[in-house]
């Protein structure tokens, strides 16, 4: 049996769903999982449907006779292999904490992805990284130098194959062309203070003000900073008596969980970028195992 994902975009229409289910049904495919959405705002529909081919069923053939069903729909589509492993590319600078947790997550399983390699403009987790027998790439980058550190970023994503970017605390504001390139392939991190506390320390900021929850927003990165489609969102309370170390540890956990989860849903392409927002369709509780060891 071989499993597969196929995703679904077009204008919100009558007879979509049963048209993609007979279509299986007759080709010996059974459905594991569906989930849509009917975006009456904008009259968009997005689906994704988990399917085993039970009668052999080749690839070729269920795409074929998918193509009829995508022209009359006027959809975009895609049909995924249900147990690839995505090749994800790790960058970060002197904030370790979700590249550790990422790193934890994926060599229990817990991330079934194929890390192809850390990128730093530090030397700070290089050892780290070798010991977990992953590629290393320092790439300083500096105002002079920013062009050329790029142009080897890009070479180390096509070298590797990429096909997704994580920027697990990384420091560094990537270029216009870079983003639109890779566009709906990076995801970034950051604390969910912006902009009412902007630069520097951010927590300490957020201490002398009394907040009071601290969060984490996980999104996909396009030109705008910190304004692409956000993905995942968490947050965690705080009280008077915990001070600025606590808001950073307790910091910390939050966005290592957000980013986690804002990568499971992308590699098991439950995400669908909306406009300047994110359809993110949840697990269903009967496919998590097999969604760890796809």
């Amino acid at each position: 049996m071989k499993q597969y994902v196929l995703t679904v975009s077009c204008p919100a229409a009558r007879g979509i769903v049963a048209a993609i289910s007979s279509l299986l049904s007759a080709q010996g495919c059974n459905i594991v999982d569906s989930s849509q959405f009917d975006d009456l705002d904008t009259g968009k529909f997005f689906m994704r449907v988990s399917f085993i081919s039970e009668e052999g069923a080749e690839r070729k053939a269920i795409e074929e006779g998918l193509r009829p069903i995508a022209d009359q729909f006027c959809m975009s589509w895609n049909m995924h292999d249900g147990t690839h492993r995505m090749k994800v590319l790790l960058m970060v600078s002197n904030f370790g904490h979700c590249l550790n947790d990422l790193l934890y997550r994926w060599q229990i399983g817990a991330l079934p992805i194929d890390i192809v390699g850390v990128v730093s403009n530090h030397l700070t987790y290089q050892k780290v990284v070798v010991n977990h027998d992953i590629p290393f790439h320092h790439i300083k980058v500096t105002k002079e130098n920013k062009p050329q550190a790029e142009a080897q970023l890009m070479h180390v994503v096509e070298e590797t194959g990429t096909e997704l970017v994580v920027l697990a605390r990384y420091m560094q504001v990537l270029s216009d062309a870079f983003c639109k390139k890779m566009s709906g392939r990076i995801i970034n991190i950051h604390h969910s203070f912006l902009p009412s506390f902007k630069g520097a320390n951010p927590y300490k900021q957020a201490f002398e003000r009394g907040v009071k929850l601290i969060g984490a927003t996980a999104h996909y990165v396009t030109a705008d900073l910190d304004e692409g489609p956000i993905i995942e969102q968490d947050v965690a309370r705080i009280t008077h008596a915990q001070s600025t170390e606590d808001y950073v540890s307790i910091g910390r956990d939050v966005e290592s969980q957000v980013l986690a989860r804002a990568i499971h849903a992308h590699i098991h392409y439950r995400t669908f970028i909306n406009g300047n927002r994110t359809v993110v369709f949840p697990a269903s509780p009967g496919s998590h195992r097999s969604e760890r060891m796809g």
